[in-house]
């Protein structure tokens, strides 16, 4: 999560269902006495499609062990410790929400994570030298930076030439109407929303080539899918947890994401590109 229009982007991420003391919770069970980086996976990857879509950026982004890389908009680090573990990376984690930023901080003190390094800053002003990275990553985060030119703009300026940027977003699609992109931005912070074709462009007028798009909308139904049922599987949990108001919220909320894939009006997109 970075910065758009900060006052309601933090607001959504201060009540996120994900959070590092839900993580916290989850590794009070008995068999976590002494957690690893592995442990978290299961709690910590706030994106769809899991690890597997953690993997699919990195082998597109060309990380390998002596890899310098930047996540922006990293969240709780979860993505930026799985990289780190698996490709032997280092991985610097952005993130401008002051608790997210925090909790990484402190998730990776925890199990051991020395080859992350959380940096509070702004996506569109990153406070990194030209050329410091070699690959940028991103996972469902700059619908909340309205102003994704400068954003990609700074990630070609800290890429070293031949870096790559992957990373995967909302997209929307022309049937999206103007309420629905309202309720968006009330529910989730949704400042704005580009296309397939938009971000192809964007990324062509950052300075970056070899620029590919690839549509996950099809992946994603599914996952969002389960994720509703899940959520009323468990409806007695989160009303405890939450409140009878906040769980209602999620669920209309979960419910008015299904529609809008499943009629195919909002989906998802994976891009990568070339310094």
């Amino acid at each position: 999560m970075l910065q758009g229009t900060p006052g309601r982007v933090s607001d959504y991420y201060d009540h996120h269902p994900i959070n590092e003391a839900r993580v916290l919770e989850a590794l009070s069970r008995p068999g976590f006495e002494q957690p690893t980086a592995d442990d978290l996976f299961e709690f910590d990857q706030d994106h769809y499609g899991g690890l597997a879509a953690v993997d699919a950026l990195a082998r597109r982004a060309g990380i390998g062990a002596t890899s310098r890389v930047l996540d922006v908009c990293a969240g709780l680090g979860g993505p930026a410790r799985f990289v780190a573990g698996r490709r032997g990376a280092r991985v610097v984690a952005l993130e401008l929400h002051r608790g997210r930023a925090a909790g990484a901080a402190r998730l990776n003190r925890l199990v051991g994570a020395r080859s992350v390094t959380v940096v509070r800053g702004d996506a569109t002003a990153l406070p990194f030298a030209q050329g410091a990275f070699d690959a940028c990553l991103s996972q469902e985060a700059l619908l909340h930076i309205s102003d994704k030119a400068r954003v990609l703009a700074e990630c070609h300026r800290v890429l070293a030439p031949g870096g790559r940027i992957a990373f995967s977003d909302w997209i929307a699609f022309p049937r999206l109407g103007d309420r629905e992109r309202e309720q968006l931005w009330e529910w989730m912070a949704a400042t704005t929303l580009q296309t397939l074709e938009g971000y192809s462009a964007l990324l062509g007028r950052a300075g970056f080539s070899s620029v590919k798009a690839e549509d996950l909308s099809a992946e994603w139904r599914p996952i969002v899918r389960k994720r509703l049922e899940l959520h009323r599987a468990l409806r007695a949990d989160g009303v405890a947890r939450l409140g009878d108001a906040r769980y209602e919220d999620y669920d209309q909320l979960h419910a008015f994401f299904v529609r809008l894939i499943e009629e195919g009006k909002l989906g998802g997109g994976r891009f990568t590109a070339t310094r």
